[in-house]
């Protein structure tokens, strides 16, 4: 009995990771300053889960408490981009990705999400 729980115990986090989605930041960390205050930011979103329906896939780009949606790029698979807006005189942004989808569970739609870790953009003034 104490050996089975060690073994459930040891392949637990192979299991974990083995189902989460993978986050791709492909965003410069560095930008120049832009006079609109607009910054772009794009990611690839990678998951083994089998059962997810790709189509209902709504990203967003967090930067601290706010929400700011994301499109889809137009010929690559699994890349989003959108824009953060910085405020003037704001050197450092920390933000995250998140993705909303629904997936298969038995013959009825689920919803998920999955989010990434926290990246940061600096900003330089030229």
């Amino acid at each position: 009995m104490r050996l089975s729980r060690i073994l459930a115990l040891l392949l637990l986090p192979l299991l974990i990771g083995g189902c989460a989605a993978r986050f791709t930041n492909l965003t410069p960390s560095i930008q120049p300053r832009s006079p609109e205050g607009r910054y772009p930011v794009e990611f690839a979103f990678h998951s083994p889960q089998q059962s997810l329906r790709w189509e209902t896939i709504t990203p967003f780009v967090l930067v601290g408490e706010q929400y700011y949606p994301m499109t889809k790029v137009e010929l690559i698979p699994n890349r989003w981009e959108g824009t953060i807006p910085i405020p003037p005189g704001t050197n450092l942004v920390h933000y995250r990705f998140k993705v909303d989808f629904e997936y298969h569970d038995f013959g009825r739609s689920m919803p998920g999400s999955a989010s990434s870790t926290t990246f940061s953009l600096n900003i330089k003034d030229e």
